[in-house]
């Protein structure tokens, strides 16, 4: 598919230049859930329930973007549009990807041997399409809300 192994994560310096950067951006469009909703067709009763700005790895290098997580789906769109060429014509796109949450099939939490502090999170479709997002900034608590929707329901 378009998914690759980055070697070497974003600087320190560089996410938290992006953070701001993002920050504004979010302020300016009225916040993550209009952006979501903007961004992503949503049901009326979705709800917003987390959201995390990370890195998407693909075959181009980390896409830097916003991973958003409702009650209905997973999905990711990068906070610029990205070029791509149609012939001899540069286009430029945001890059989204969204699965809705029942097709979600595994959220496996990885690190890098060569380098613990670079983390990962595989997310798998259940049509075995694998998706890599890294650079969280709480990645545990990432980990746990994003395995969430694959666990059980509980009856109370």
């Amino acid at each position: 598919f378009f998914v690759a192994t980055v070697k070497t994560g974003p600087s320190f310096a560089d996410a938290a230049v992006g953070r701001i950067a993002q920050g504004t951006k979010v302020l300016a469009e009225g916040g993550y859930d209009k952006i979501f909703r903007t961004t992503f067709e949503t049901a009326p009763e979705e709800q917003l329930l987390k959201t995390y700005a990370c890195y998407l790895s693909t075959s181009a290098g980390p896409v830097m973007g916003v991973l958003y997580l409702s009650s209905q789906k997973l999905a990711f769109c990068s906070d610029n549009p990205l070029s791509y060429q149609v012939g001899a014509q540069t286009q430029w796109s945001y890059y989204k990807v969204a699965i809705p949450l029942h097709q979600l099939r595994a959220v496996n939490p990885s690190t890098s041997k060569a380098n613990p502090a670079e983390k990962y999170i595989q997310i798998i479709s259940v049509d075995n399409h694998e998706f890599w997002f890294m650079g969280f900034v709480h990645y545990d608590s990432a980990v746990k809300n994003l395995q969430r929707p694959l666990q059980p329901a509980r009856s109370s």
